[in-house]
């Protein structure tokens, strides 16, 4: 009997299986990577080197009011390290200006004044200016241009009205962006509903190439990366992960080559040749990523690609923060995946409704392989109403699993499914 360790929340659950049923465990290289220098060091590192850019202080050099996007409480983003080290560096050229940081919340509820403390430290949180956007919000919007999938570039204005924007995020891969960090920041991070909305369309995720790993000929990067360029990002600084959120690599410079950069290191480290199984087992990487049911897409598609056409997943998501949005909870649960599919096949891009990409990918999963939720926060009531069958533990789960697969049944393991990119 093996007994594997499933990040859940703020720990793990045990998955305990027999040796004779495990047909591959599948783990990112990224957690086993060692790097010669401490975490401080490595982003000091970056910003002493940057790439495609000089460095941020002779960029501040004259500035008056400067606007440093970070992420929101989603995302494991180590900004006690990060910022202090930004802001050092901003300040050497820029002793006087006025820097404002602003929560690149996209869609998400806003990030609470506790969360802002756990995230950056009391220190920080009581000496700096701390906006948080709100995509809600019209009046703190400029419309700036329309973008290459025709949907019109909305962006919050201390992005625009600044004399420089600088950006910081971590690097991982992404179910439909590609890879999340660098031009994530502006947009979906600091857009408006209704720019993040269209971005979003049915059509943009059904596009063969919005796919984790791709970037080339991805027509949602390819909105992000216009919209940094129109709203000039000038400097951006990313950071690579270890399991324990840890750094293990940064990256800093401009918005488009270091980010690429970082990237590549983090598509080395992450690959994996997916294994098909008759069941597979995966986890969105503990917290804060598997805090609702919204963000549990990434980890079921890395699964989707070793279940095969009738394999079950067996994701374990806390859900500790609920279901993730009301518009999320309604298309999950207003039918079958196939009624879900069909009814936002329906809706032009424009008229797109929030947060619809996440039922819209489940759907598609979930046409041909159940899903186990395993959560200890959500009722067995909502979940089924979601399209999936619920469990409390990965055992149970698995008992669930065997019943529908069989004892000889084949199991692939993928601990954290947000850190691999499986390859067919």
């Amino acid at each position: 009997m093996l007994t594997i360790p499933i990040p859940y929340y703020t720990g793990t659950l045990d998955l305990n299986i027999e040796e004779a049923n495990v047909e591959a465990v599948l783990t990112a290289k990224i957690h086993d990577y060692k790097p010669e220098l401490g975490q401080e060091d490595l982003v000091r590192q970056a910003l002493d080197n940057p790439i495609g850019s000089e460095r941020l202080s002779v960029l501040a050099q004259g500035k008056k009011k400067v606007t440093l996007i970070t992420s929101d409480h989603t995302r494991a983003v180590p900004s006690k390290i990060t910022l202090p080290i930004l802001l050092e560096e901003l300040r050497k050229g820029a002793p006087d200006a006025e820097i404002t940081i602003l929560i690149a919340t996209g869609l998400h509820r806003a990030t609470t004044p506790e969360e802002q403390r756990a995230m950056f430290g009391d220190a920080l949180v009581d000496k700096e200016r701390i906006v948080v956007h709100d995509a809600f919000k019209d009046e703190d919007m400029v419309d700036v241009c329309t973008l290459p999938s025709g949907a019109g570039l909305v962006v919050n204005r201390l992005a625009v009205e600044c004399d420089l924007l600088v950006t910081e995020g971590f690097i991982e891969p992404h179910f439909f962006a590609g890879f999340s960090g660098g031009r994530k920041s502006v947009l979906p991070g600091i857009c408006s509903a209704v720019t993040v909305n269209e971005n979003h369309s049915y059509k943009a995720i059904a596009h063969p190439n919005s796919v984790a790993g791709i970037t080339t000929g991805n027509p949602i990067h390819d909105d992000m990366v216009f919209a940094c360029r129109k709203v000039n990002v000038q400097f951006t600084l990313n950071v690579g992960l270890d399991a324990e959120k840890k750094i293990i690599a940064a990256f800093a410079g401009d918005i488009i080559d270091s980010h690429q950069k970082g990237c590549d290191f983090i598509a080395d480290l992450s690959r994996c040749p997916a294994v098909t199984g008759d069941i597979v087992v995966t986890s969105n990487g503990g917290y804060p990523l598997d805090q609702n049911l919204y963000q549990s897409p990434k980890a079921v598609a890395t699964a989707e690609a070793c279940a095969g056409e009738d394999g079950v997943i067996v994701m374990c998501c806390s859900c500790v923060d609920g279901m993730g949005g009301t518009h999320f909870e309604r298309l999950i649960t207003m039918g079958s995946p196939e009624e879900i599919e069909a009814y936002l096949a329906t809706i032009p891009p424009k008229e797109t409704i929030p947060e619809q990409w996440c039922p819209q990918i489940y759907a598609r999963i979930l046409k041909k392989n159940p899903v186990i939720l395993v959560t200890t926060f959500l009722p067995p009531e909502v979940v089924r109403k979601a399209n999936m069958i619920p469990a409390s533990t990965p055992d149970e789960a698995m008992e669930i699993a065997y019943t529908m697969k069989g004892r000889d049944a084949r199991v692939v393991v993928i601990p954290d499914g947000v850190a691999v990119l499986t390859l067919k």
